[in-house]
C-alpha cells in the first residue's frame, strides 16, 4: 500500500484542498500558486504510473485510487472554475453563458458514468485498458483547466494575446477535451457492456 505509486497518488489527492484555498484567495500570487499546485498534481498522475510500471509496484490499492484521485481533482477545480464565473462572463447573452457549462458537465456526468460502469466490472474480475486517446483527452483536459486557471492574469502572462482571444483559446481547448471524453466514453462503454449479460433473466 506504501509503495513509492501509491505515495505519489495520495499527495495528489491531499494538493486538492491545497489547491482549492490557493484558487479563492485574493492576489496574483494566490492565483499562480493555485496554478502550480495544480500542474504538479496533474503531473503526478503520469509519474505515479511511470513509477508503478519501472518499480513493478502495480497494486490493486493503486489501480483503485488513481482514478479517484484524478477525477477529484479535475471535479474540484471544473466546480471552483464554475463559482468564480470563469464559465459565465459572457454578456449579455445569458444563453451563450449558458452554454459554456457544457463541456464541464459532459466532462464530470461522463466520469461519474465511467466510475459507475468500472466498479460493475471490477466485481466481474474485468478490467477495460486505458486507451492512448484516452490519454491524450486527459493531457488536453489538464492543460485547459490549468490555461482557465491562470485566465484572470491573462494579459500580465500573454502581453501580445488580448484577454478575451485567451479565454477563447482556452475555452476551445476545453471543448476539445469535452469532445475527446464522450469519444473516450462510448469506447469504454461499449467495451464493457461486452462483459454485461443483458439478456432477460428467467423468474422463479
Amino acid at each position: 500500500m506504501l509503495a513509492l505509486p501509491n505515495v505519489i497518488t495520495i499527495l495528489r489527492i491531499l494538493l486538492v484542498p491545497c489547491f482549492a484555498i490557493a484558487f479563492v484567495l485574493p492576489g496574483d500570487m494566490a492565483r499562480i500558486a493555485a496554478f502550480l499546485i495544480f500542474a504538479i498534481a496533474g503531473a503526478s498522475d503520469w509519474l505515479d504510473g511511470f513509477a508503478a510500471r519501472k518499480l513493478n509496484a502495480g497494486s490493486d490499492f493503486g489501480r483503485m485510487l488513481d482514478p479517484i484521485a484524478d477525477k477529484v481533482l479535475v471535479a474540484v477545480a471544473l466546480m471552483m472554475l464554475v463559482a468564480e464565473g470563469t464559465f459565465t462572463q459572457v454578456k449579455p447573452n445569458g444563453m451563450l453563458s449558458l452554454l459554456k457549462l457544457v463541456p464541464a458537465i459532459i466532462i464530470l456526468s461522463r466520469e461519474i458514468l465511467v466510475s459507475g460502469l468500472r466498479e460493475f466490472l471490477a466485481g466481474t474480475r474485468v478490467s477495460v485498458p486505458v486507451t492512448a486517446i484516452a490519454k491524450f483527452k486527459t493531457a488536453v483536459q489538464m492543460v485547459a483547466i490549468g490555461a482557465m486557471i491562470l485566465t484572470p492574469l491573462a494579459h500580465k502572462i500573454t502581453p501580445g494575446i488580448p484577454g478575451t482571444t485567451y479565454e477563447v483559446i482556452a475555452y476551445a481547448l476545453l471543448w476539445i477535451a469535452a469532445a475527446l471524453t464522450v469519444y473516450t466514453g462510448v469506447i469504454y462503454f461499449r467495451n464493457g457492456m461486452a462483459h454485461i449479460d443483458t439478456s432477460p433473466k428467467g423468474r422463479a
